[in-house]
C-alpha cells in the first residue's frame, strides 16, 4: 500500500509538520506583538520576532524524499538545512521508537544523529560504512518500504 505522498514510479516524498514547534513559536510571536502594542515598541522586540520567524521558516516541517538513488531530508519550507545519502550506501533500515528524552530537532543520540520534527517513531539507517542515523517520521513503515524498494530497484 502506498501512502498519500508515494508515487507510482517508486519515488517517495512526505512532509511532516512539527505542530508543537509551530504552536510554541507562534505563541511567542503573538506575545511579542501584544507586548509591543501594550507597552510600546522596545528595541529587543524586533530581533526576537525575526529569530522566531526564522525558526518557523527553518524548522517547522521535515520533508523526507526517496528518489532514484538518493535518500534525502530537508527541514522547513525554506529547506535551508538538507542532508542526503546515496541509497547504494545503505546497509539496513529498521523501524525504531525513540525515547521521549531524545527530543525533536537535530539531536545527537547514543546511536548517532537524529533528525526529527514530531513524534517518537523513526527509521534507523545503518550505512555500509557503519555510521548510523535516524529519521523521525509519522510513516515509518512507508519510509522503510520506500527505501527498500528504491535500493533494490
Amino acid at each position: 500500500m502506498q501512502g498519500p505522498d508515494s508515487r507510482d514510479d517508486g519515488e517517495y516524498e512526505h512532509t511532516q509538520a512539527g505542530y508543537l514547534v509551530i504552536a510554541a513559536v507562534t505563541a511567542v510571536i503573538l506575545i511579542i506583538i501584544v507586548s509591543a502594542i501594550i507597552f510600546g515598541p522596545v528595541w529587543v522586540v524586533l530581533p526576537v520576532a525575526i529569530v522566531m520567524v526564522l525558526i518557523l521558516a527553518m524548522f517547522s516541517t521535515l520533508t523526507v524524499s526517496v528518489r532514484k538513488d538518493t535518500l534525502s531530508l530537508a527541514f522547513g519550507p525554506v529547506r535551508l538545512f538538507r542532508r542526503s545519502w546515496p541509497l547504494s550506501g545503505i546497509a539496513t533500515v529498521t523501524i525504531v521508537k525513540n525515547p521521549w528524552y531524545y527530543g525533536w530537532g537535530i539531536r545527537w543520540t547514543p546511536r548517532g544523529p537524529l533528525y526529527n520534527i514530531s513524534g517518537f517513531y523513526a527509521v534507523e539507517v545503518t550505512l555500509v560504512s557503519g555510521k548510523v542515523f535516524r529519521i523521525g517520521t509519522d510513516e515509518p513503515g512507508e519510509l522503510k518500504r520506500a527505501i527498500g524498494n528504491a535500493a533494490r530497484g
